[in-house]
């Protein structure tokens, strides 16, 4: 009887227990999905909050707006406005202009007309004939008197205008190339695609903005947004170089201009600082200036 009642007893005892351990399961298994719960709402703040901390995305302010193409479009095609020409379509999407004009058989002199389709994809075209030139603009007033040299005392990253003398611009580059204007440098090239394409020259409003090298206008308006009033050299079959930003231009598409003669007045189209923004290209591709200005 004594065994008996002793197994009751025991029987009893792990009845108890196996309820408790069930209840202490229920209970353990509670806690651990409230845990898992909370975990996993905690990783979601964590990420979202991650998301949002990331740096700034970087602003190059001396560009306006996400126009200046480095690297060249290799498909699709531009519709022709008024206002381009040739050589400001290759100038907007990285082309060189003699690569542009043969992929699309352009002849000599390279005129095009609104509403031509200009191709950049491998794909062989038709040779195009223009029945017109394409103007910019009404015709600016012309500007034959060199810039009067401007003096300012030296400063670190100032610049000023060398002499106004220069040798023709090589073909590999070599010759006598002038800075287009005096002022401060507060923009450096940078070869990152979504940087700087060339250099920034902040001063005065209308100070002159001179041709760095002889050559012939090639580009005269405000069509390439991110620009503003824009005038384009051509030096040789190698190099160009642009100038943005200017109040006014002074010269006009096809006219000759000598290094150091006077093309535009400084200002701040398309920007929001007086400068003006200067570019080399060699054979359609962006070079540092300062490789090939005069050192300060």
């Amino acid at each position: 009887m004594l065994v008996n009642k002793n197994t009751a007893v025991h029987r009893q005892i792990l009845k108890e227990c196996g309820l408790k351990a069930v209840q202490c399961g229920s209970l353990s298994l509670k806690i651990a999905t409230r845990r898992w719960l909370l975990l996993v709402l905690l990783s979601s703040v964590l990420v979202g909050c991650a998301g949002n901390s990331g740096k700034t995305p970087v602003v190059d302010r001396s560009h306006g707006a996400k126009q200046r193409q480095a690297n060249p479009v290799t498909s699709g095609q531009y519709i022709v406005q008024r206002g381009d020409t040739l050589y400001s379509i290759a100038f907007r999407f990285g082309w060189d202009w003699k690569a542009l004009a043969a992929r699309n058989r352009i002849p000599a002199p390279y005129t095009i007309v609104p509403g031509q389709r200009i191709h950049f994809s491998n794909a062989p075209r038709a040779t195009v004939v223009a029945k017109a030139p394409v103007r910019t603009a009404a015709k600016r007033p012309v500007t034959t008197a060199p810039p009067k040299p401007v003096s300012v005392p030296k400063q670190e990253q100032r610049v000023t205008v060398s002499k106004q003398t220069s040798t023709p611009v090589s073909a590999g580059g070599q010759g006598k190339w002038l800075w287009p204007a005096t002022g401060t440098l507060v923009g450096l090239y940078s070869s990152n695609t979504s940087l700087n394409k060339g250099i920034d020259i902040a001063g005065k409003l209308g100070q002159p903005v001179i041709a760095t090298a002889a050559g012939s206008v090639v580009y005269a308006g405000s069509g390439l947004r991110g620009y503003g009033e824009l005038v384009i050299i051509k030096h040789n079959d190698t190099f160009i170089s642009a100038y943005g930003h200017n109040r006014r231009l002074l010269v006009n598409e096809g006219q000759q201009v000598k290094a150091g003669q006077q093309i535009a007045e400084m200002g701040s189209t398309g920007t929001d600082q007086v400068k003006v923004h200067f570019e080399i290209r060699r054979q359609g591709k962006p070079v540092d200036p300062l490789q090939y200005l005069p050192k300060q």
